[in-house]
């Protein structure tokens, strides 16, 4: 039998609760994904989530991968660390000004540098950006350890805890 999984929702609800941390490396830089690509997203999804056990979007074909990055008011950005790719976040907007962190994640030659916090002030700024009043997300207990830290750190706040 599985441990239980615990997701945690959090949210960001004024521009100015961000606590934003600043690029810690020359190398590692964010460029949004200007031309929509469901291949490409797809493989980010896996580069960054199978570590994690993100497992929910395995079983789609590329026709809901074109419908998720095409039609539902998806943004992606993806970071860069000497020209490999260091991670990735999806932003979707939401009725109500609501901003949905979707994904977000560093792929794993990029874990431990410092720069997960850089990444996710990165999102946070371009969610707000994007016309939010509220920004919100969620992770659970099979994502890295230091994931609910990072956006607590952020300025994020817990709203709601669920147990599986």
């Amino acid at each position: 039998m599985s441990p239980p999984v615990t997701t945690t929702y959090l949210e960001m609800t004024q521009a100015d609760q961000l606590r934003a941390k600043n690029n810690p490396d020359a190398d590692f830089s964010v460029t949004e994904v200007e031309i929509p690509q469901p291949e490409f997203n797809r493989f980010l999804y896996q580069l960054v989530g199978e570590r994690w056990e993100w497992t929910d979007r395995l079983v789609w074909d590329l026709e809901q991968w074109q419908q998720w990055v095409c039609e539902s008011e998806v943004r992606t950005w993806v970071a860069y660390r000497k020209g490999a790719i260091a991670g990735y976040y999806e932003l979707q907007k939401q009725p109500g000004a609501e901003v949905e962190i979707a994904y977000f994640g560093l792929a794993e030659q990029a874990i431990g540098l410092g720069v997960g916090g850089y990444l996710l002030s990165h999102a946070l700024s371009n969610a707000w950006a994007m016309g939010a009043e509220r920004v919100w997300v969620h992770t659970c207990s099979l994502d890295h350890p230091a994931a609910l830290a990072n956006y607590q750190a952020r300025g994020m706040t817990i709203y709601r805890e669920e147990t599986e």
